[in-house]
């Protein structure tokens, strides 16, 4: 863990998208498939920033990983979206509901860098109360 609350973060991808994902937050990605409750690695680590330097891959940083564990599946809202042609009285109307995987995200390690979840973060988490 480094020293004087540095901000750490890593850029990940999964699902087609990158997310910027720091120890102890939660980010919701696109549904992965895995329990509740089990812990994933996710490998695919574009770039770590561990508060004083930037390592980036081409396109991956080699070694390095975030792990997280599974908060459980979910759908977003609703869109609804429509077809319609003018003059021939035609509208349909179209739902989608994306879903989703919650991931907590418990440490990120790799080139030389290792951050895991704050003990106060983590000790919140477990009991379920919000940091002040």
């Amino acid at each position: 863990m480094s020293s004087g609350g540095a901000i750490i973060y890593a850029i990940i991808e999964t699902g087609g998208k990158q997310y910027r994902v720091s120890p102890g937050q939660t980010v919701k990605v696109e549904s992965l498939g895995v329990a509740e409750g089990a812990t994933i690695d996710l490998d695919r680590v574009l770039a770590i920033f561990d508060g004083s330097k930037l390592v980036t891959g081409r396109p991956v940083v080699e070694g390095a990983k975030v792990t997280a564990t599974s908060k459980g599946d979910g759908q977003s809202k609703k869109i609804i979206g429509g077809k319609y042609k003018a003059k021939v009285r035609y509208f349909r109307r179209i739902g989608h509901r994306q879903e989703y995987t919650e991931l907590v995200i418990d440490s990120i390690s790799g080139a030389g860098i290792t951050a895991e979840k704050p003990a106060k973060a983590a000790k919140a988490a477990e009991t379920g109360e919000e940091e002040k």
